[in-house]
C-alpha cells in the first residue's frame, strides 16, 4: 500500500468542495476530483473508500474546525457579554476567511447521508458545555443549546452571505446583532 501525503490529502480535499461547490454532489465524481487535484483516480482512494465515506471524512473534518476554532477565541475569565462578542465576530471572520470550506459545511449540514455525524462530533458538544456552563453561572437564560446557537450563529450567517449589503453596512449591522443577541441572552 502507498503511503500517504498530507500534500496530495489537501489538494484532494480543495478539490472535493471546489467540484461539489461548483457541480454538485451528482455532478462530481471520484475521477473529476482526482483531475482537480492533480492525482490518479488511485490515489483519492488511497485516501478515501468512496465518495460517500470521503463527504463525511471532509464534512466531519471541517466542521469540527469551525468549532474548534470558535472555541480557541474564548476563555473562562470572559463575561457572559464579551463572550457573545468574541463567538460573534470569530464566527463572522471565519466564514469571511474560509468561505468556501463554510459553503461546502453549510450545504451538507442538512444532507441525510452525513446527518448521522452528529452523535461522533466533538466540537458541537464542546460548544453545548460552554453553554451550560453559563446557564449554570445564571450568566445567559436557561434556553435550549440547539436555541441558544441558532440565535447567536443563525443571524451572522445571513449577515455574511448577503452580497447586496456594503462591507462597512455589514460591520455596523454585526455590532447591532451583538447588542441584540446580548440583550436577549444575558440575565
Amino acid at each position: 500500500m502507498r503511503k500517504k501525503d498530507d500534500e496530495k490529502q489537501n489538494s484532494i480535499k480543495k478539490a472535493v468542495i471546489n467540484s461539489i461547490l461548483k457541480e454538485g454532489l451528482h455532478g462530481t465524481s471520484m475521477s473529476k476530483i482526482a483531475k482537480e487535484a492533480g492525482v490518479s483516480p488511485a490515489t483519492v482512494y488511497i485516501y478515501y473508500q468512496n465518495k460517500e465515506m470521503m463527504l463525511q471524512d471532509i464534512y466531519r473534518e471541517y466542521s469540527e474546525e469551525v468549532f474548534s476554532y470558535l472555541l480557541n477565541k474564548t476563555n473562562e475569565d470572559m463575561d457572559g457579554k464579551e463572550l457573545i462578542e468574541v463567538l460573534i465576530k470569530s464566527y463572522y471572520a471565519y466564514i469571511k476567511d474560509n468561505e468556501e470550506i463554510f459553503n461546502f459545511v453549510e450545504q451538507f449540514s442538512c444532507c441525510p447521508v452525513l446527518s448521522n455525524q452528529c452523535v461522533t462530533m466533538k466540537g458541537i458538544f464542546s460548544l453545548y458545555n460552554l453553554f451550560d456552563d453559563l446557564k449554570g453561572k445564571k450568566i445567559v437564560k436557561n434556553f435550549r443549546n440547539d436555541s441558544l446557537s441558532a440565535i447567536i450563529f443563525s443571524p451572522i450567517k445571513s449577515i455574511s452571505n448577503n452580497h447586496c449589503i456594503k462591507e462597512e453596512e455589514r460591520e455596523d449591522i454585526l455590532e447591532e446583532m451583538i447588542k441584540i443577541i446580548q440583550e436577549a441572552l444575558l440575565l
